[in-house]
């Protein structure tokens, strides 16, 4: 096994072998080290560079600090507004924006006009608003709930008794957008006349049985389809219910009356016929209105028929 010092002199002949310094000492290391952190100038001439004093020297160019926002002739948008997505509500970021904005937004329109003249609760004009279920279809809010909305139709109901005279502009637009398209409390009826002869017709109807009844002042005569009372309704009961606007105003034998029906059945064509009977009588009588009101309840009807005027 070679010694120590034959493996040293081995290392000595292979580095002069391959081109490299032999060994120094440990302080030779050190210099030898501190020669290359010195910068190497071998790359750069000792020639003077001609018209290096003759350069211009440039600054940079001055940084302006004020804000873009407040300045008015300024058409750079403001950082914040470039690097952020503000939302165009701030109810964006809640289950359902666009109820929360209409709702915040009538609350602040009665706030506004709360202390205008109101008219009576029973004499503000009728409106029929949209359901719930419309609600969400012309808006995408899926998430409005019956009693949440409960809430948006009182405000509604608030605004509408404000009084027709001094209604604000604003106040109505706003409450259009919860309308229903078909306001059926605005369609008013046909008038309806006595005619040349005499004749006054009322059109009623009670499930799927229509009846047409035209009045003339006579002696008491009914002909139904070309049939008279009898041999129309074989009941008691339904030979009553079609008269009975007569009896309640004690008028059977001063018209006669002649109707046409169609569709349903027996009781439903009679109960069809009391309310054509009974229009017609109201136009050739306008006044008999409280006292067929007040025969609304005979024990003659079926508890499931009721007037409507």
């Amino acid at each position: 096994m070679p010694s120590v010092e034959a493996l040293r002199s081995l290392r000595r002949a292979l580095r002069l072998l391959n081109g490299s310094p032999t060994a120094v000492s440990r302080p030779g290391c050190i210099q030898r080290k501190e020669r290359q952190l010195q910068p190497s100038t071998r790359h750069f001439s000792s020639r003077p560079v001609l018209g290096r004093e003759q350069q211009e020297i440039r600054a940079a160019p001055e940084i302006k600090f004020s804000n873009p926002a407040n300045d008015q002739n300024s058409t750079v948008v403001p950082l914040l507004k470039r690097v952020r997505i503000v939302p165009a509500s701030p109810s964006y970021f809640t289950g359902k924006p666009y109820f929360t904005d209409d709702l915040l937004s009538l609350q602040a329109l009665l706030r506004k006009y709360q202390t205008l003249p109101v008219v009576e609760p029973g004499l503000a004009p009728r409106v029929a608003w949209k359901s719930v279920t419309e609600y969400k279809n012309t808006t995408d809010e899926e998430h409005v709930k019956s009693g949440s909305y409960s809430k948006l139709i009182q405000v509604l109901k608030r605004l509408n008794q404000i009084h027709p005279s001094v209604m604000p502009e604003e106040v109505m637009e706003a409450m259009k957008r919860f309308k229903r398209d078909v306001q059926p409390f605005v369609n008013t009826p046909n008038p309806h006349f006595v005619d040349v002869y005499g004749r006054s017709m009322g059109v009623g109807r009670r499930k799927t049985s229509t009846a047409r009844a035209w009045l003339v002042e006579g002696d008491g005569e009914v002909m139904i389809n070309g049939r008279t009372l009898t041999q129309m309704f074989g009941r008691l009961h339904d030979r009553e219910s079609a008269i009975w606007a007569l009896k309640a105003t004690d008028r059977v034998d001063k018209y006669n009356v002649f109707a046409l029906v169609q569709g349903g059945g027996v009781t439903g064509q009679a109960e069809a016929l009391t309310l054509a009977i009974a229009k017609a009588l109201l136009v050739q009588e306008p006044a008999l209105k409280p006292a067929l009101r007040r025969g609304e309840f005979s024990v003659h009807f079926s508890p499931s028929f009721i007037f409507t005027f």
